[in-house]
């Protein structure tokens, strides 16, 4: 008997049941499932429902990402919802018809009436916007939402839909509406732009604007946060929070000014007392308060250890509540000063697999995306662990029983040893140190003979230029190198026995077009840190990735779906080979193919949600599956890569 089975474009015939032929492994694709979960929540507010029942609801991040309601007084779970295809929300906003308006991280838009049991998906916010940020309430229903990559900031009303307000970019040049706020006395709208820092003031009804930010603050990233709060004899105030440096500037909308300079605010969520005179806010992981009118540094701390407020609301007898990051509901009482705190349950969901390693102890490690967090799958027990403690894992490599973590964000490197365990707050992993500027480790490469490791970087936002970095396992001493290339940063990286072979890519941090066109191979001594030679192997390539040591001896690499060879003693190319037609260039390319040459003699990849197989002899190339990506090898031959948040395995 015959079956016909497919695996992307592979047809297997299957043979059961004949004298003579061994049976055949039906089951070469396998789920492992979600490999790394999180409880980590993002946008929150306090509002009542139609009956006038206290409520807070928040956004948990995973895939999707699902809107959860709480009772305020009971803190039971009473709205548990997901949210399309959205993997998050960084902000919701109740408008004025009692609407709660969530912004999803796909570019969608979502509404919701509080106490339903429903969220409607109100589609695409603006065409060619793939992200929104934050969302401010207006006047009579509307509400009005920041968005990337084209700096725009939109409008939204149930009768009229979606509109750009300010008729295009807010600034040229420019990606993110990373911050809005809407003044209801002025009807006007400010918004908070990057990654070169700019606060704009808009006028919703005929689109004209105006930068107000004091040009000695423009050198800054971001204006990450805006906040507005009532002040005494109408000098109410916004709340300007900048980025990096966590500088918070006080801006009075009455008169004009920026009157204060506030250090540690966190500001993602402050609130004002109606009578104007005080403010709260958490710094430094304190509750504080303070009067606007007068320093900041004269505030009192009411409670110390409370987190990172993300959002605050003010009770009927002058009571603050306070939802934390870390998923804590506060109540404080300022007459009795009485503190009552109350962790809620919030449903873990499971979040992408942003990297992938074969480590020294037999799993296969995975890092977890924005949530961050590692884990481990065991391949022949099917154990698996997952590992909380550390930020966003953009690459691992390893040396005997080390594993060595580039991690996001500010560029921070850490140091795991397999025969202790995990164990972050006690030391293991240890952190070996950041890189200033630089922000993401991508490309790693593990030197066993120089007991070296060296990690390739991509700049902070709003920057070119990547950097080299190697760390003396010796000396225990990280140092820096910028890129050998100018205005461009590190994609691939190998070493060849004899030097160290970078290839680079024209994208910088976010936030910052490419300057050049098209990336370099680059020969590099990681002891002297000096340039040996650089060649263009592929003329207009965007990036190149997936280097290998291939079966002919020459060093494998993919730009822009061709293939290059490069021989490493000659220091040239051999021949190049188009592959597969690659998307047109838009944002960034940081990483892209990853390429494996397995026992078989075929050698695997994947690039642009495609796992394929390469002929050597032919370079023929097969496609395998049509939803990959990431890929790494375990010493039995079998091949590992994620779809969204679930490991797979392929088995030649």
């Amino acid at each position: 008997m015959k079956f016909l089975i497919k695996f992307g474009a592979v047809f297997i015939f299957l043979i059961s049941g004949v004298p003579g032929i061994a049976q055949v492994d039906t089951v070469q694709f396998n789920n492992h499932g979600p490999q790394l979960f999180a409880s980590m929540i993002q946008g929150s507010a306090f509002l009542k429902d139609g009956n006038g029942r206290e409520l807070i609801y928040t956004v948990v991040r995973g895939e999707p990402a699902h809107l959860l309601g709480y009772d305020v007084e009971t803190k039971d779970l009473l709205v548990d919802l997901p949210l399309g295809e959205a993997d998050g929300a960084w902000d919701m906003a109740q408008t004025s018809d009692g609407t709660l308006y969530i912004p999803g991280a796909d570019g969608t838009m979502f509404s919701h009436k509080p106490g339903s049991a429903e969220v409607i998906d109100l589609g695409v916010a603006l065409e060619g916007e793939t992200y929104l940020w934050n969302l401010t309430a207006g006047k009579d229903a509307e509400v009005f939402g920041a968005t990337y990559p084209g700096c725009r900031v939109f409008r939204y009303h149930p009768a009229d839909g979606f509109s750009d307000v300010g008729k295009g970019p807010l600034v040229e040049n420019e990606n993110y509406v990373r911050s809005i706020a809407y003044y209801h006395k002025t009807e006007m709208i400010y918004a908070g732009v990057g990654s070169k820092a700019h606060l704009i003031e808009i006028n919703p009804k005929t689109g004209e604007k105006r930068d107000i930010l004091p040009e000695k603050y423009q050198g800054y990233e971001f204006v990450y946060g805006l906040e507005i709060v009532p002040g005494i004899d109408g000098n109410d105030r916004l709340f300007v929070l900048l980025t990096n440096g966590s500088v918070t500037l006080v801006y009075n909308l009455k008169s004009g000014e920026f009157e204060q300079e506030i250090e540690r605010m966190d500001m993602r969520s402050i609130t004002g007392v109606p009578s104007g005179d005080a403010v709260y806010y958490t710094s430094g992981g304190s509750l504080k308060r303070f009067d606007p009118a007068f320093s900041e540094a004269n505030a009192e701390v009411l409670e110390d250890e409370v987190g990172t407020a993300n959002a605050f609301s003010m009770g009927n007898e002058g009571e603050v509540y306070v939802l934390t990051s870390g998923a804590n509901l506060i109540k404080y009482d300022p007459k009795s000063r009485r503190f009552d705190k109350t962790k809620l349950n919030v449903p873990g969901q499971p979040i992408p697999i942003q990297s992938l390693m074969y480590g020294p102890d037999g799993n296969i490690w995975s890092g977890g995306y924005l949530a961050g967090g590692n884990a481990t799958y065991n391949p022949l027990t099917g154990e698996h662990r997952f590992l909380p403690g550390l930020d966003q894992t953009e690459g691992m490599s390893y040396q005997e029983d080390k594993i060595y973590f580039g991690v996001y964000p500010k560029g921070k490197f850490y140091e795991y040893d397999i025969r202790i365990p995990w164990d972050p707050k006690g030391g293991n992993p240890r952190m070996l140190g950041q890189i200033p500027n630089q922000s993401r480790s991508f490309a790693q490469v593990s030197i066993p003979e120089k007991e070296m490791v060296v990690f390739g970087m991509i700049p902070e936002y709003g920057k070119l230029g990547g950097a080299l970095i190697t760390y003396d396992l010796n000396s225990d001493e990280l140092k820096g190198h910028p890129s050998p290339v100018d205005s461009q940063a590190i994609s691939g990286l190998i070493y060849t026995g004899e030097y160290v072979l970078v290839g680079t890519t024209i994208s910088g941090g976010l936030g910052i077009k490419p300057t050049t066109t098209e990336a370099v191979l680059v020969g590099w001594d990681p002891e002297t840190g000096k340039k040996l030679f650089q060649t263009v192997p592929i003329p207009g390539a965007s990036a190149l990735t997936g280097f290998i040591k291939g079966p002919d001896g020459n060093i494998w690499g993919m730009g822009d779906g061709t293939l290059f060879k490069f021989d490493p003693i000659g220091r040239k190319v051999v021949n190049t080979h188009k592959m597969y037609e690659f998307p047109e260039f838009k944002s960034h390319i940081w990483r892209s193919s990853f390429l494996i040459l397995h026992p078989d003699g075929h050698v695997y990849g994947t690039d642009n949600k495609k796992l394929f197989r390469i002929d050597p002899k032919s370079m023929i190339l097969t496609e395998l599956s049509d939803k990959a990506g990431l890929l790494v090898m375990d010493n039995q031959g079998t091949l590992f890569f994620r779809r969204g948040t679930d490991l797979w395995s392929f088995r030649p």
